[in-house]
């Protein structure tokens, strides 16, 4: 099913890569120089980034002297190989055990849309979910997040616009207890102003979550808009440094040419990619599957 869709949705970014791997290989006479640079220019093009597309060349160069390769399809399955080595990561363990799910990103990026495609995502799984609504700055955040709730039958704890986020978060751990839910999803502020409020913050909630569900596994997920191409690289850089990011969703991934930043969130940041968003509908998240999605791109 993630093929099929992501072969549907994601027509910009196989033209900006794949059609353009394909006319270099389709005049391919020998792997020189020249070819590699145009591979180069390609792989930057797609916004996998300089620092990651000079990775892959310089990998690329290595193993075709290595293993003496000198076919079109031998030099391309080895490229294959090495972006889906790049992009491996660990499973998501969401769904095997009960889980803590901080969201974090910048207003914009489709914070509170995922985390409504995510819960249903669960729900459709069989996991019992409940949703916390601490991002209690922004405004009509909790009312986006009631709407994206009610549409999946989720539970949502939330207080009044201003209040302290860590009393909605307490709050929600009791009754994730009470409803011994599978999976407990927790907005947070939009905001990177300030990497120390934001770091307090999120340590205070970390504190209670700690303390109140010693039991559940913990994940904080950085929100990326793919989009914004290489901004999306700066903006998981600073929440790494302020939040220990431990998984990537990438939105809107069927609206951009720049899918190639994917590669170097991975590569810079060795941080797992989870889910992807393909679409604006409630359905439209699947799990990131490495191999389909190197495939799919070329």
């Amino acid at each position: 099913m993630f093929f099929n869709k992501f072969k549907e949705k994601m027509t910009k970014t196989k033209e900006a890569f794949s059609e353009r791997v394909n006319s270099l290989f389709s005049v391919f006479t020998k792997v020189d120089e020249e070819f590699l640079e145009e591979l180069l220019e390609i792989l930057i093009y797609s916004d996998v980034g300089v620092t990651t597309a000079e990775f892959v060349i310089d990998e690329l160069r290595e193993r075709i002297k290595k293993k003496r390769l000198t076919e079109a399809d031998d030099v391309k399955n080895e490229l294959k190989l090495i972006l889906e080595e790049i992009l491996q990561s660990e499973n998501s363990e969401e769904e095997e055990k009960k889980t803590v799910i901080l969201v974090v990103g910048v207003n914009g990026v489709g914070k509170t849309t995922t985390i409504g495609k995510l819960a249903n995502y669960f729900v459709r799984n069989r996991k019992k979910v409940l949703a916390c609504a601490a991002d209690t700055f922004r405004a009509a955040a909790v009312e986006q997040l009631t709407e994206w709730m009610n549409r999946s039958n989720v539970e949502l704890v939330k207080k009044e616009e201003g209040t302290d986020p860590a009393s909605v978060v307490f709050d929600a751990t009791v009754r994730a207890k009470e409803t011994k839910a599978d999976i407990l999803i927790c907005d947070t502020a939009g905001r990177l102003h300030n990497k120390k409020n934001l770091m307090d913050e999120l340590m205070k909630i970390n504190r209670i979550i700690d303390r109140e569900l010693p039991e559940y596994h913990k994940e904080v997920y950085l929100i990326l808009d793919a989009t914004t191409g290489q901004n999306g690289v700066n903006q998981a850089k600073s929440f790494l440094e302020a939040t220990g990011v431990t998984g990537i969703v990438v939105t809107k991934l069927d609206g951009t040419a720049k899918g190639g930043m994917l590669f170097s969130v991975l590569k810079e940041l060795n941080i797992p990619v989870k889910y992807v968003g393909l679409g604006e509908g409630i359905d439209d998240i699947e799990k990131f599957d490495t191999k389909k999605f190197v495939e799919g791109i070329l």
